[in-house]
């Protein structure tokens, strides 16, 4: 299986760069992971502009990256969900794609072409701490799905 993250990110090094590859690592035996960090001239310039231009320079930037692949897009309006249906969101597929957004979130049109829209919580937390959490949530569902011991 296949598990890329896409992320409206700058790339830099972050002092959860070791945490990321540990996750990374612990996933491997379920699948191989793409970071997929992306930040371009027209977002940072959208983001002088207006929410709804910064909305708008995301979803030009990744509109290569949503298509045939299972699309999962991480929202605060998403749904809420706990590790077990994150399991089944995993289970049978071949390649899943998770987009985090910037700053100001998606535009409605880019959240319907997702396959799914989930929360990672009613708090708000950096794309790099939401990173952290999704590749721990990751692992835990192929953990779920094979019956192995970490979930407990």
């Amino acid at each position: 299986m296949n598990i890329e993250i896409v992320s409206i990110a700058k790339k830099e090094k972050s002092i959860y760069d070791p945490l990321y590859k540990e996750l990374e690592k612990m996933i491997s035996r379920f699948a191989k992971v793409k970071d997929t960090e992306i930040f371009t001239k027209d977002v940072t310039k959208a983001h002088t502009i207006s929410p709804d231009a910064a909305q708008k320079a995301y979803t030009k930037a990744l509109e290569g990256y949503i298509g045939k692949d299972f699309c999962i897009t991480l929202h605060p309006d998403g749904k809420l969900i706990d590790s077990f249906e994150f399991s089944k969101l995993l289970n049978d597929k071949m390649s899943v794609k998770f987009f985090i957004g910037g700053a100001y979130g998606f535009e409605e049109s880019f959240l319907k072409k997702s396959n799914s829209v989930i929360s990672l919580g009613k708090v708000t937390m950096s794309h790099k701490i939401a990173k952290a959490v999704l590749l721990e949530q990751i692992y835990r569902g192929f953990s779920i799905l094979s019956n192995h011991p970490y979930h407990k």
